[in-house]
């Protein structure tokens, strides 16, 4: 293998943000390559924020401190990673493998799918237009609501989609797969109804 330079991208404007050098086959896959190249910026302090690291294999990736602020990490391969610390602030974590990552930082909301769905389901409570709105909160709004003062930290320091994200993996070690915050309020709360019958009939 040899030392070879790989680009990383803006999500936002495709332009290069950093050249890591990075040490793989030639031929190896862009997962592996953005994969290294993460762990690369981390050790040598490039800026990863906003970054494209879309479907990047970080699995057991050491990524405590790192600054994933706004960046995609979209159907990134988490498995194990130590996110302790991370910036993760507005991050794109849709379709992300996060099982077994280490997110000590988030809090626990017990039977979390039963608790979500019993809170978003009163009359008036739901409102996916908007994180916030008065007494009502969207589904992920909702999460960290009820996650409490630590749910709200969370919330302030990497944002509300992804504050919701880790409550629901660190509540739910076993969820297949994250909750769709973006859709409208009857496909929200049908969804919510699935994953609380299927949570209760454990």
């Amino acid at each position: 293998m040899t030392t070879t330079p790989f680009d990383v991208l803006s999500r936002w404007t495709s332009e290069v943000q950093f050249t890591a050098q990075i040490e793989c086959e030639a031929d190896a896959l862009p997962s592996i390559k953005i994969g290294l190249a993460v762990k690369w910026a981390v050790k040598s302090g490039a800026d990863l924020s906003g970054a494209d690291l879309s479907g990047a294999h970080l699995r057991i990736a050491d990524l405590r401190g790192a600054n994933l602020s706004d960046a995609n990490l979209r159907g990134a391969d988490l498995r194990g990673a130590n996110l302790s610390d991370a910036n993760l602030s507005d991050a794109n974590l849709s379709d992300a493998n996060l099982r077994g990552a280490n997110l000590s930082d988030a809090p626990k909301i017990e039977n979390i799918h039963q608790t979500v769905y019993a809170a978003a389901s009163q009359p008036g409570a739901l409102d996916m237009g908007d994180w916030h709105c008065g007494t009502a909160h969207c589904r992920a709004g909702w999460v960290v609501t009820l996650a409490g003062d630590e749910g709200k930290a969370l919330e302030g320091r990497i944002g509300t989609p992804a504050a919701a994200s880790l409550i629901y993996l660190a509540s739910d070690p076993t969820i297949a797969r994250f909750p769709k915050f973006y859709c409208d309020n009857e496909t929200a709360l049908a969804d919510m109804k699935a994953m609380a019958e299927k949570e209760a009939a454990r």
